[in-house]
């Protein structure tokens, strides 16, 4: 079996070459790592699914299973493939009218249910799925005094595996050597913010070639440890967890509790880690709480060393230039003081691969974890295809969600949207043909292609930089397309842009900029370079200001499309405020506010004037307070932009 087209067969292929020898999995429970190896999962597998055939499990029926991060979550999955099943993964936190939902649009026949809460749910919904024969938990807690025949355990159903084992000795093998890699492997239910949640129906073929896509780029080893902490009903468990494992030995370890999960990432120490933004950025912060916590001598040792790690990473990262004697020996000294300790602390002291999913990670967050050597790399992906998109090495930069690995193709349609191809892109949604036409076509040669819903283009290097929902996108007055959230968003990444709106709309020639300038970056800017002011209107209208803003525009517009790029910007006399109704009170923009308010300074930007005449409160450094009038300077790009692009 040199190389298996089917889970069940990866599983098998593993326990013939692993054997009793090595471990396969971890899990801690009441404060102990407990290990198993390739025998134990290969015989709990083996005994679950001749259970599941003896129960009446047919080729292609369905089961459904909602549980935690669990070693018998993954058996569970597995016996069912090898039975010829389809698993249909539940989130453990959906009420009982979406598990219903579920259940009955699947068509599930069981569903393994980890406890005596996910038991209590289903049995609330039961006289709803009839088409359920029995609900199997493996942690009995909680449920030793229902007397429900509907209820079965996990041993029970094992109990008779073992007896259809001891009949038919090779109905095991025969039923997993059975399937190939077109069988249907996983149905991963979207999240239904656009209508009732669609059942994307993935293939072995499809999780196999996503892992073996992922690792020709980032390799993973059978010494390699790994913790499932992603929910298993999500597509990127199954792939980069579970498939990961089977082609590659990985030790996949499962914690006690959500709740313990970085104590024990920390006890673990893997080699790759995917968090989401907001876990990264709470990383950050939960490393700021303990450093005012500690001592004298490592808040000083952080001060010291902190700043050298900033600019060794700067060098490598942003700048690309050779990192000198000098500052490697004393990058040196910062990993042995600050930097090595404190991604022991977090866990990430034998990290390899630490990549970050969905919303767009914060920089000052990225910069951070570089300092300390740890290399976040941004991951872009689909239930609908896996991984499209991801950095590769050292080539990681902010504006972008990296590049295609081998076998996935990425272009651009005419609207903007991103289009993706390769043998990750699921064969459709089940019993749902209208969203499956709309979300996938085959081209004139035959390829399927996916729809994304997305928007971006694809730099000068190759790399895929997204926008935005293709719905949340304007067009200008030429047709083109841009994201206002992409140039804002990307804007405030500077520390010296507190707020920025663009402007543009079917009436625009172009895309313009209302921007208010950080008041206390900006100021400790000037005064390290000597430059004095007295108050926000004087500092944002400085000469200077506007360069040093100006080249952080240029930075943004090198990332977008020709017809995208800020063309003028005004720096605001004042902050957006909430108090004024200009922002929300979640620090949202008031657009059409916002357009009124300043209508006059956009006006004059697209009717070509330099400059516009307004009245400002002011607040003096000494406490006063009045009233001025005052000249706010539009700023032109499209000269230079012109250039850029004619060069």
């Amino acid at each position: 079996m040199s190389n298996p087209d089917t889970l069940p067969k990866s599983l098998l292929a593993g326990y013939q070459k692993y054997s009793n020898r090595e471990i396969a999995m971890r899990k801690k429970d009441l404060g102990i790592w407990r290990s198993y190896t390739w025998q134990d999962s290969y015989e709990q597998v083996r005994q679950l699914s001749l259970g599941l055939i003896k129960l009446g499990l047919k080729r292609g029926d369905k089961v459904c299973i909602i549980g935690d991060n669990d070693p018998q979550y993954f058996w569970a999955q597995l016996a069912i493939q090898s039975s010829g099943g389809v698993a249909v993964g539940i989130f453990t936190d959906s009420a009982p009218h979406e598990i219903e939902y579920i259940v009955n649009h699947s068509d599930a026949v069981f569903v393994f249910a980890k406890d005596q809460e996910q038991c209590d749910k289903l049995l609330d919904i039961r006289d709803q799925v009839p088409a359920v024969q029995g609900v199997i938990y493996w942690d009995d807690k909680g449920l030793w005094n229902y007397n429900e025949p509907w209820l079965i355990s996990f041993e029970q159903v094992q109990s008779r595996g073992r007896s259809l084992d001891a009949e038919q000795a090779d109905l095991f093998e025969r039923s997993v050597n059975q399937g190939c890699s077109e069988d249907l492997a996983v149905f991963c239910y979207t999240s239904g913010t656009t209508g009732l949640p669609k059942g994307a129906m993935i293939s072995h073929g499809n999780l196999i070639a996503g892992c073996d896509q992922t690792i020709q780029v980032d390799p993973r080893l059978e010494t390699d440890e790994y913790m499932s902490f992603l929910p298993p009903a999500w597509i990127t468990e199954n792939t980069l967890g579970l498939t990961t494992h089977l082609r590659t030995g990985m030790v996949v370890n499962f914690p006690e509790a959500p709740e313990t999960v970085q104590q024990n990432i920390r006890e673990v120490a893997p080699q790759a880690l995917l968090f989401s933004a907001r876990l990264w950025e709470n990383m950050v912060g939960m490393v700021q709480v303990k450093l005012i916590e500690s001592t004298w001598i490592n808040r000083l040792l952080y001060r010291i060393f902190m700043p050298i790690g900033y600019k060794v990473a700067g060098l490598r990262f942003e700048e690309r230039k050779p990192v000198g004697l000098f500052w490697r020996f004393l990058h040196a000294l910062g990993e042995f003081a600050v930097f090595q300790p404190l991604r022991d602390k977090l866990g990430l002291v034998n990290v390899k691969s630490a990549y970050s999913s969905g919303a767009a990670l914060n920089p000052d967050v990225i910069r951070f974890f570089r300092a300390i050597g740890v290399n976040i790399k941004q991951l872009y992906g689909s239930t609908e295809a896996q991984v499209h998109t991801l950095h590769i090495g050292d080539d990681v930069r902010f504006e972008t969600v990296g590049v295609p690995p081998p076998g996935m193709e990425i272009k651009i349609a005419k609207d903007g949207e991103i289009l993706v191809k390769g043998a990750t892109v699921v064969r459709g949604y089940y019993k749902d043909p209208e969203a499956t036409e709309k979300a996938f076509f085959v081209d004139q040669d035959g390829q399927r292609w996916y729809r994304t819903g997305d928007a971006g283009h694809i730099g000068s290097d190759g790399h895929l930089i997204y926008l935005d929902r293709v719905k949340e996108m304007l067009t200008l007055s030429s047709g083109e397309k841009y994201s206002p959230q992409y140039i804002e968003g990307r804007l405030k990444f500077s520390p010296y842009i507190r707020n920025v709106m663009s402007i543009g709309g079917e009436d625009s020639p172009f895309v313009t900029a209302l921007i208010n300038i950080d008041f206390d970056n900006v100021g400790r800017w000037a005064e390290r370079q000597g430059l004095a002011y007295t108050t926000f209107v004087d500092l944002s209208q400085k000469p200077e200001v506007y360069e040093l803003i100006r080249k952080d525009v240029e930075e943004v517009n090198r990332t977008l499309p020709p017809a995208a790029r800020v063309r003028k910007f005004v720096l605001l006399h004042k902050e957006f405020d909430a108090d004024e109704g200009e922002l929300t009170r979640t620090r949202k923009l008031r657009r059409s506010l916002l357009g009124e308010r300043y209508g006059e300074m956009i006006a004059t930007m697209y009717g070509g004037g330099d400059r516009v005449q307004v009245q400002a409160a002011v607040k003096y450094r000494d406490g006063r307070e009045g009233v001025i009038e005052t000249t706010v300077r539009i700023a032109t790009l499209e000269d230079e932009m012109t250039e850029e692009e004619s060069a």
